[in-house]
């Protein structure tokens, strides 16, 4: 097949390089006879979207005259006239006018003007308005910082105190009146209670001690008390006075010798204000409570007591053994209180000297230590088919009779 011979200015030699590559394709608009199908490529018309696509020669020479086997050559200016591949643009677009790579920032952004990193601050950063970890305020010993040991100052009275400051109930309230043992601050009254003698003979020693009476509505009342039934009144005093072990061993007023009460262990808190009043009756001189793991005055015991403990005295102790331990090396003979043990609480021959019955807990009774502690075990004679008592009922039976036995020996 005969080649199309070009229209315009005769072609210009090519260069040694490039022959086969070098031969341009049909321009736009025109139709090129395929050199290896004889007919139209594909029945396209026009070149490729974007225009030629700019090469480099292929090395080697090229057949002078001879045509392009893609077709009529191309009536632009000769291929050694076009830029190389390195000078045209990527398909992706222009070039960007921008610094280089290397000058680029990173990506990361801006690089950062403050000191370097082995300048930087720890991890755990700058104090946060305070003094660092290592010298907190809150692990500074000393008084009058947050999270410090407070320091116990002579004759601090906070040190010494049992509870006791909300008594609830007109018979409780009334003997904390009448003993005048410590500042009453409030007395308050439910506003439905009917007349009664005894709320008289409270307002009248309220006023006369001067102290502060208000009366709210019975919804107001319910919701400050603590005790299941308060009976209308209520009153804020002063806690207890805690006295030391030593000062409730000492000789009574009246010449006779000490009478303590200690409790291993009493949970229950009307248990324990049932103990204090029968105590208080027959005459107790002191009780001894542990520090830990039992009832101490809460409102339910002053209420339950009755006023008992406005005239009590009552120690604590880190443990019953070691109280134990310091009552015998001060010459008081301690009694324990068990079910199964074998001498009859009514056979003791205590009588004129001085005695501390000791009582365990409900359902556990006495713990193992503390009965190896007690110079005598007793145990209270059951007629009928149940094996205990409850221990407030036990400890007024041996209160009551260590008392009938002293008594006895004073009379004769």
């Amino acid at each position: 097949m005969s080649p199309v011979k070009r229209s315009g200015a005769p072609k210009p030699a090519r260069s040694g390089t490039g022959a086969r590559r070098g031969a341009a394709r049909v321009a736009p608009g025109g139709l090129g006879a395929s050199p290896r199908t004889g007919g139209t490529r594909g029945g396209k018309s026009g070149a490729r979207p974007g225009g030629a696509k700019p090469a480099g020669a292929r090395p080697g020479s090229a057949k002078s005259g001879a045509p392009s086997r893609s077709g009529p050559t191309r009536t632009g200016p000769p291929r050694s006239d076009t830029p190389s591949r390195s000078d045209t643009p990527s398909r992706s677009g222009p070039q960007r006018s921008g610094p280089t790579r290397s000058d680029a920032p990173s990506r990361s952004g801006p690089t950062r003007t403050g000191p370097p990193r082995s300048a930087a601050p720890s991890r755990g950063g700058p104090s946060r308005g305070g003094p660092s970890r290592g010298t907190s305020s809150r692990r500074t010993a000393g008084a009058g910082l947050r999270g410090a040991t407070p320091v116990r100052r002579e004759g601090d009275s906070s040190k010494r105190a049992l509870g006791g400051e909300q008594v609830e109930g007109r018979h409780a309230v009334f003997e904390l009146l009448l003993a005048g043992s410590r500042r009453v601050r409030e007395v308050i009254l439910a506003g439905d209670l009917d007349a009664a003698p005894i709320l008289d003979d409270i307002i009248d020693l309220a006023d006369e001690l001067k102290v502060t009476m208000r009366e709210v509505s019975p919804g107001k009342f319910e919701a400050m008390a603590r005790t299941d039934a308060p009976q209308g009144v209520l009153a804020i005093a002063a806690p207890l006075r805690e006295y030391e072990l030593e000062e409730l061993i000492e000789p009574g007023a009246d010449g006779r010798p000490p009478f303590v009460l200690v409790l291993d262990g009493v949970t229950d808190p009307g248990n324990l204000g049932a103990l204090l009043r029968s105590a208080e009756c027959a005459g107790v001189s002191g009780v001894i409570l542990p520090r830990h793991r039992a009832a101490h005055i809460t409102p339910t015991v002053t209420k339950s007591a009755q006023g008992a403990i406005e005239r009590l005295r009552m120690a604590t102790v880190p443990g019953i053994p070691t109280a134990l331990r310091t009552l015998r090396d001060a010459g008081v003979w301690t009694v324990g209180l068990a079910a199964d043990a074998e001498q009859s609480l009514f056979a003791l021959e205590l009588a004129t000297e001085p005695v501390a019955l000791v009582l365990g807990a409900e359902g556990d009774g006495l713990a193992p230590l503390t009965r190896k502690l007690c110079d005598a075990m007793v145990s209270i004679p059951l007629r009928g088919r149940l094996n205990s008592l409850n221990v407030s009922v036990a400890g007024a039976l041996a209160c009551f009779e260590i008392t009938r036995r002293r008594d006895a020996a004073r009379s004769v």
